[in-house]
């Protein structure tokens, strides 16, 4: 199975490539990846909440799908077993439009046969990857003023799983 690639492959932010057209001679990436975020909206959606603690993205720059999952999914775990199900609202602000793509060299016996260098190197699409700019929004948590110390926590734990440094901000609405 292919490893992924560290995050500061794909950390720059490039010129956003998300052409998906219906006539398929028309679009150059022909297989697009599959999204792993399963959710963007978790907890109760209709309650209104005291506060808001938010993380922000402390630079410009690309953060991938599986990245932006694992965070979702470890303080959403962590929201759900100490506040209930219903005492949260868990949002992720960002979605993964831009495609990621690679040239793959072959190297070894024969590769000189099978690779065409630089020439045609568009790409193979190799995952998703969202663009932030800095001070943008990526998660949200609102909840009361009895679970904020949890959401402080829950929204610590998304600040470790992504590639950049990041800001908690704590709004009271």
């Amino acid at each position: 199975m292919a490893k992924l690639r560290k995050a500061v492959a794909y950390r720059r932010i490039e010129r956003p490539y998300t052409r998906k057209s219906k006539y398929r001679s028309k679009q150059y990436v022909r297989a697009v990846p599959h999204n792993k975020i399963v959710k963007f909206d978790m907890g109760n959606l209709k309650k209104k909440f005291d506060y808001k603690v938010s993380i922000k993205a402390g630079a410009n720059l690309q953060i991938r799908h599986n990245a932006l999952e694992s965070a979702r999914l470890t303080s959403n775990r962590m929201l759900e077993a100490n506040c209930g199900k219903n005492s949260y609202h868990l949002k992720l602000n960002i979605y993964p439009h831009h495609i990621l793509r690679e040239n793959p060299l072959a190297s070894g016996a024969g590769a000189d046969r099978m690779s065409t260098g630089m020439k045609k190197s568009f790409g193979k699409a190799i995952g998703l990857a969202a663009q932030v700019s800095k001070g943008q929004i990526i998660f949200e948590a609102s909840v009361n003023e009895q679970f904020l110390d949890i959401a402080k926590k829950a929204i610590t734990r998304i600040k470790h799983k992504l590639p950049c440094s990041c800001s908690v901000e704590i709004k009271k609405v």
